[in-house]
């Protein structure tokens, strides 16, 4: 498995490392909000080259990973973006993959350090299908630029055009001289406090060795529920058709006169209960945002009353609804 090395981004004046599975790449480069100003502007970029970079090729690519995904990608036309995901036999998430599609080959990014056990995954999977599967990390790293971004980009990147910005499969070799042509570097904490705000599930972060599509609103992103057979798919339809999923994704605006976050993983309770009282769920993200100040996203049980105060760890926070109860 290739594992990234620290990003050359961090012997830029101001960066901190980031810590746990981000420490390659830098947290920030000294002004966090100022930094996400300029990304929600449509300025600078943002460091992923962390990130795991997957690449599949052959003729039989599409259809061969619509056999193995949870989205319908058999007719992915070139240049569209979509997400997709592995699943468990009973289900559960085991790989969420950002990819994209150049017409000759698919391109996709991951989690730190998952990029090992999915190609493995995959070429377990391959059987008798004409395709080709690369752990290309050592040779790309992952830059995103926001939307509105007016940087031109390298004729060498793959790109992977969202709603919200771009992705892009930038050389490697290229990535120390990304300065020169994105502008003034953002760190993750500022990529990370928007990603709160917009809900977007993190595996690893949103996820748990139990965690169903339905508990985070991947099913809206990730998910095709018109789709053949894939594993893990009784699950999601059975949920989807017939039951409720135990637990429900919700956004947190946190006490902002407290002076810590609560970590990935602090125990989120019913504040009327108590802070000794039984957990109703658990922090998956957190962070501090320019404008709605300290947030985090949290998985609780799905019959969490969604108008009572909690507690995330020990600062107070009111809950938005993310998944419906």
């Amino acid at each position: 498995m290739t594992v990234p090395t620290a990003s050359p981004l961090l012997s830029l004046p101001g960066a901190v490392a980031a810590d746990g599975v981000d420490a390659p790449v830098a947290a920030h480069y000294g002004d966090l909000f100022r930094e996400q100003r300029e990304l929600v502007a449509g300025r600078g970029f943002v460091d992923l080259s962390h990130r795991g970079v997957v690449t599949v090729s052959g003729p039989d690519r599409l259809s061969w990973l619509h056999l193995l995904l949870t989205q319908h990608v058999s007719a992915l036309p070139p240049q569209q973006a979509t997400e997709a995901l592995v699943l468990s036999p009973h289900g559960h998430i085991e790989h969420a993959l950002y990819l994209v599609d150049d017409g000759a080959m698919t391109w996709v990014h991951v989690e730190p350090g998952t990029q090992g056990p999915l190609v493995a995954y995959l070429e377990k999977m391959k059987f008798f299908n004409d395709v080709e599967i690369k752990d290309a990390t050592g040779d790309y790293a992952v830059v995103y630029l926001p939307a509105g971004s007016a940087a031109d980009v390298s004729a060498a990147a793959a790109i992977r055009e969202l709603p919200h910005g771009r992705d892009l499969f930038l050389p490697r070799a290229e990535l120390a001289a990304a300065t020169g042509g994105y502008g003034a570097p953002a760190g993750l904490w500022a990529y990370e406090a928007l990603r709160i705000e917009a809900y977007r599930p993190r595996l690893g972060f949103e996820t748990d060795h139990r965690t169903i599509p339905h508990e985070l609103g991947w099913l809206e992103s990730a998910v095709h529920l018109n789709k053949g057979c894939y594993r893990g798919q009784e699950t999601v339809a059975r949920v989807n058709n017939l039951g409720r999923p135990p637990r429900r994704l919700v956004f947190l605006h946190l006490d902002g006169s407290m002076e810590v976050l609560p970590e990935h993983g602090a125990e989120v309770r019913v504040a009327a209960d108590g802070p000794e009282s039984r957990p109703v769920g658990f922090v998956t993200s957190s962070a501090r945002h320019h404008e709605l100040g300290p947030v985090a996203l949290a998985l609780v049980k799905r019959n969490t009353a969604v108008d009572v105060p909690l507690l995330a760890g020990t600062v107070p926070a009111g809950q938005e609804i993310v998944v419906p109860q």
